[in-house]
C-alpha cells in the first residue's frame, strides 16, 4: 500500500509542475496591459513603467515565473494588483464559502444517486428502471445555472423561503450560513446526482452479470443478497472516479452559479479578477484549484486500493 501511495505522490507532483508551467503561460498570453488597465488610457508610459515595476511585471517571464513558484512554496500568492491586499487572504475568505459548497452538493448528490442507481439496479427493465432513467436523463439535460434561476423564482420570490442570493456569513451561525448555501448546492447536486446515478446503475448491472455473482447465487444468496455483499463493493470503482470529477468540478466550476446567487466564493473571485487583468490572482486561484483537483484524485486512487486489492498487489 505505502509502494502504491509514493507512485501516486510522483505522479501528483509531475501533475503539480505542469499545471503550474501551463497555468502561468496561458495567463501570461492573455492580451491587455494590467498596468494601462488600472491606471487608464491617459496614463503617461513613465506612470506605466513604475507602476509595472511596483508590480513585478516588467522581470523576464522565467523571472516571473520562478517568483511565482517560489512565493507559493513559502504561503505567499503575492499581492492582488486591484485590491491591493494579499491574496492569500482574499482566498482564505472566498475559500470557506466555495468548499462547504462543494461539500454540500457532493454530500446530496451522493445521498440521490446511490438509492436511486441501487434501486433501478435492482429493478432492471421494470417500470421503476424506467421512470429512475428519464428522470436522470432531465437531470442531465437540463442546464444547472436555469435551474438555479427557476429555483430562484419558486423559493426565493414566490414562496420566500429563502433569500435569492447573497450570504449570511459563518459569523451569524451555521443554519443562516447553509441555508444561504441550500439553493446553490441543489442546483449544482440535481445534474450531479443525476449522472453519478445512471454511473451507478450500469457499473452495478455490469457486476451483477459477473460469473462470481452468478456463483453466488448457485450457492444459495437471494438476488438482495448478492447484490449488497458481493456486487456493490465491485461495483463502486467507476463510481468513486465520477465523485472523485464530481468534487473537482464543483470546487472549481460552480463560476456562474456562484454569480446567480451572488456567492463571494472562489468562481466569483476568478471571474472578477478576470475581469480586471487581475493576473496574480487568476494564477494563485486557479493553481490552488488544480491543487484541490489532483489531490482529491489522490484520494480517489488511495480509494481504490481500498476497494479493490488488486491493485495494491500490482503496485
Amino acid at each position: 500500500m505505502l509502494r502504491y501511495a509514493l507512485k501516486r505522490l510522483v505522479s501528483l507532483a509531475i501533475s503539480l509542475v505542469v499545471a503550474s508551467v501551463v497555468i502561468f503561460a496561458m495567463v501570461e498570453v492573455v492580451p491587455g496591459d494590467p498596468a494601462a488597465y488600472m491606471l487608464g488610457i491617459n496614463a503617461t508610459e513613465e506612470t506605466l513603467n513604475a507602476l509595472r515595476d511596483q508590480l513585478g511585471l516588467n522581470g523576464t517571464l522565467l523571472e516571473r515565473y520562478a517568483g511565482w513558484v517560489g512565493g507559493m512554496l513559502r504561503g505567499d500568492f503575492g499581492t492582488s494588483y486591484t485590491y491591493r491586499t494579499p491574496v492569500a487572504e482574499m482566498i482564505g475568505e472566498r475559500l470557506w464559502i466555495s468548499l462547504p459548497l462543494a461539500l454540500f452538493a457532493l454530500t446530496l448528490s451522493t445521498a440521490i444517486a446511490f438509492p436511486a442507481g441501487i434501486w433501478a439496479a435492482s429493478k432492471r427493465g421494470s417500470l421503476v428502471d424506467t421512470s429512475v432513467m428519464g428522470v436522470t436523463q432531465l437531470g442531465v439535460a437540463i442546464p444547472n445555472f436555469w435551474f438555479a434561476m427557476l429555483m430562484v423564482l419558486v423559493f426565493a420570490i414566490n414562496l420566500r423561503w429563502f433569500n435569492a442570493g447573497g450570504f449570511a456569513g459563518w459569523d451569524a451561525g451555521i443554519l443562516p450560513a447553509m441555508k444561504s448555501l441550500t439553493l446553490p448546492a441543489i442546483a449544482l447536486a440535481l445534474p450531479q446526482a443525476s449522472i453519478l446515478a445512471r454511473v451507478m446503475r450500469s457499473s452495478l448491472l455490469d457486476t451483477l452479470g459477473e460469473d462470481f455473482i452468478r456463483t453466488a447465487r448457485a450457492k444459495g444468496l437471494s438476488k438482495r443478497q448478492a447484490l449488497w455483499r458481493h456486487a456493490l463493493r465491485n461495483a463502486l470503482i467507476p463510481v468513486l472516479t465520477i465523485i472523485g470529477l464530481q468534487f473537482s468540478f464543483l470546487m472549481a466550476g460552480a463560476i456562474i452559479i456562484e454569480n446567480v446567487f451572488f456567492l463571494p466564493g472562489l468562481g466569483r473571485l476568478v471571474f472578477q479578477s478576470i475581469s480586471a487583468r487581475d493576473l496574480i490572482v487568476v494564477e494563485s486561484v486557479v493553481m490552488l484549484l488544480v491543487f484541490a483537483v489532483v489531490m482529491v484524485n489522490f484520494a480517489v486512487d488511495l480509494a481504490y486500493a481500498v476497494v479493490d486489492p488488486r491493485l495494491r498487489v500490482r503496485a
